[in-house]
């Protein structure tokens, strides 16, 4: 099997979380009847400075042709400029609508050996393991009209939530589908008491469900659901979202891990490239320094695995290299210890058992 993959290392930290993502793939491809082939393009900060725009028509058509994608951080102080006219998370947005990948998921799973690492007592963090699945691709994050306009010597700033009831229905459709192969159980989370496109996904929700007997279903308004993900984190299993509680709610959950930098993503479409990346940012106080977590980022290559290339056994070796080496005492300063990232990379190398 013969795999093309894009590499996206962006701002910050993502050229060394993604060197070492790159790393343990070719690994596994080594043991795999798999054939890796490379190509690496630039975005947001650092195709701002050399291309004048935070993704390229080149890198975009890149990745639409390539068989994965796989992404650090966009991002830095230096860009970080509100009236800027181009910023780096123009690049990020522009590369998902281009790829398609209406469903973002990211998976919040507890590790015993890190229930130190997080702030909440060990108790509310037994058989924590849940899924959200982020609509990536509508709401206020792409919604028109979008801007500032002068009015009656006012200034007047709009943001646009807008859904369309098929872009519901296909992330509730995968939504259900995930929650049937987990441990049954889907939570959509709203604010249908004010938003009325909540009020039409919960519609459409509802009406779905009957045709999953198999699923239990349930809905909690967003700021219900924030604070249950704090107070009872092992109720939840799959947890289904519009864009922006979604982009909200994951971080919050990254609170239960114990570090942002261990949560991996993908972002999946149709027939398309798959998009997969860590959840945590550039993180320019450490960038060059060689200290970041690379975990993130090694099993998002594992998500890579599991649904664009459709390795199971790679997914499950990687993963399961992960957790040996947390639970042998690696960690790095996030979490602790005291490993650079490639040494964190090493100790999952020297783990993966086929």
């Amino acid at each position: 099997m013969h795999k093309h993959i894009v590499l996206l290392p962006g701002d910050g930290i993502g050229p060394e979380v993604v060197s070492a993502a790159r790393r343990v793939l070719d690994a596994v491809a080594a043991r795999l009847d798999l054939t890796l082939t490379y190509e690496e393009h630039l975005i947001g900060g650092c195709a701002i400075d050399r291309q004048d725009t935070a993704l390229s028509a080149e890198t975009l058509q890149a990745c639409q042709n390539a068989d994965a994608v796989l992404l650090g951080a966009v991002g830095g102080p230096q860009w970080d400029n509100p009236a800027a006219p181009v910023r780096p998370e123009q690049g990020l947005l522009a590369l998902r609508k281009g790829l398609g990948v209406f469903a973002n998921l990211r998976p919040v799973r507890v590790y015993p050996s890190l229930v130190d690492a997080s702030p909440l007592k060990p108790e509310k963090l037994q058989g924590v393991d849940l899924l959200v699945v982020r609509e990536l691709t509508g709401g206020l994050y792409f919604g028109e009209p979008k801007g500032r306009f002068e009015e009656n010597g006012h200034i007047r700033a709009v943001d646009t939530l807008e859904y369309w009831d098929y872009e519901i229905e296909r992330i509730l459709d995968l939504s259900f589908h995930l929650a049937q192969n987990r441990r049954g159980k889907l939570t959509l989370v709203d604010k249908a008491n004010v938003l009325e496109s909540s009020r039409l996904w919960r519609k459409i929700a509802m009406d779905m469900a009957s045709r999953y007997p198999a699923v239990q279903f349930d809905v909690l308004l967003v700021d219900t659901a924030a604070m249950r993900l704090i107070t009872h984190p092992a109720h939840f299993d799959v947890l289904v979202t519009e864009n922006m509680f979604g982009d909200i709610l994951t971080d919050e959950a990254a609170v239960l891990s114990g570090s942002m930098g261990l949560l991996p993503s993908a972002s999946l479409g149709g027939t398309g490239p798959g998009l997969y990346e860590p959840i945590h940012g550039s993180a320019p106080d450490i960038a060059g320094q060689g200290i970041a977590n690379p975990l993130g980022t090694i099993l998002s290559v594992a998500m890579m695995l599991r649904y664009s290339f459709h390795l199971e056994e790679g997914a499950c070796v990687v993963e399961l290299a992960v957790e040996r080496a947390l639970a042998e005492g690696c960690r790095t300063r996030d979490l602790g210890g005291s490993l650079t990232t490639e040494e964190m990379t090493d100790a999952v190398l020297d783990r993966l058992v086929f």
